[in-house]
């Protein structure tokens, strides 16, 4: 009679992969937290160059989106339009337009820079040299 044997593939490592698990877990909490207060300070910074007196809202989730509008001259309501999918994109061209236009910025390639490569232009804007004039 044939019998199958019933092996656990992961016998013995257990401990070690749900160390492994537990690693990678904290570690990407870590760094998330990081990179959220790191994108929150550059967003500070934004909002102390346009004036705002309560530039601690750019820590804040949603709200700081509601603030962003304010900057840019948008009506509040617009915030429903970026949970809308697709619409979303283009209401993130029109807000990051408007903001770098605010900062100087003209040409729409800038624009196209900061929704590509956000975490690289919106750190430029906050902690570089340029100000905000609206």
């Amino acid at each position: 009679m044939l019998t199958l044997l019933q092996t656990d593939p992961y016998e013995g490592v257990e401990a070690v992969s749900g160390a492994a698990a537990a690693g990678l877990g904290i570690g990407t909490m870590i760094m998330s937290i990081v990179i959220y207060l790191f994108y929150g300070y550059c967003m500070y910074k934004i909002f102390q160059k346009a004036g705002r007196q309560d530039a601690w809202a750019a820590f804040i989730p949603i709200y700081n989106l509601i603030v962003l509008l304010d900057i840019v001259k948008k009506p509040i309501w617009w915030f429903i339009l970026f949970c809308i999918p697709l619409v979303n994109i283009f209401a993130c061209w029109v807000v990051y337009d408007r903001l770098a236009k605010g900062f100087g910025k003209e040409t729409p390639l800038y624009t196209i820079l900061i929704l590509l490569f956000g975490f690289i232009f919106i750190p430029v804007l906050g902690l570089g040299s340029d100000t905000y004039d609206s």
